[in-house]
């Protein structure tokens, strides 16, 4: 069973560019809310809540992030039910209102990221790994922390194993 830094290092060794990383901080978070928002549908209201598949998928997150670490977990979790709860509030609302913000959000999203990729010079780690798409996030909550001065030892393990990020030339050829 892999570790968070396992995890991490893994997803990190596919970004190491601070531009790459910039991309990745808006990006991510729209795709997340995107599939939230998506996945609220179709939903029903029972005892003043909003169930909906994206309820499933984002316990079944919250489970293996707080596997990885608690209190990774708990951010994600408070992170995930933010997105579940604005999800829920559009899921209510006229389709076409809907449908946009969720396509519209997931298609930038992923703009975003193809670009910071472009940038990088290398392929997306979900390309590799599927595991990629749920560490993503955790990767961008981890990385937010790291930039606040905070989980010193993990991003000391995690640089140890791919190196610190800094500014990478993209490949002439790529």
């Amino acid at each position: 069973m892999k570790t968070l830094t396992d995890h991490l290092a893994q997803y990190a060794a596919y970004h190491r560019d601070p531009r790459n990383l910039l991309t990745h901080f808006i990006g991510i978070p729209m795709i997340v809310l995107a599939v939230a928002v998506l996945l609220s549908r179709p939903g029903v209201e029972v005892s003043g809540l909003w169930l909906s598949p994206v309820v499933a998928l984002a316990v079944g997150a919250t489970l293996f992030y707080l596997r990885l670490d608690l209190r990774f977990g708990v951010l994600m979790g408070a992170l995930l039910l933010l997105c579940v709860w604005i999800g829920a509030h559009l899921a209510q609302q006229s389709t076409a209102l809907w449908l946009s913000a969720g396509v519209g959000l997931f298609v930038v999203g992923w703009i975003f990221q193809f670009v910071g990729h472009y940038f990088e010079g290398r392929k997306p780690a979900f390309a590799d790994d599927l595991s990629g798409l749920i560490i993503g996030p955790l990767f961008v909550a981890a990385e937010l922390g790291f930039m606040l001065g905070l989980r010193e030892p993990l991003r000391q393990a995690i640089e140890a194993r791919v190196g610190p990020v800094g500014l990478r030339q993209r490949p002439i050829d790529a």
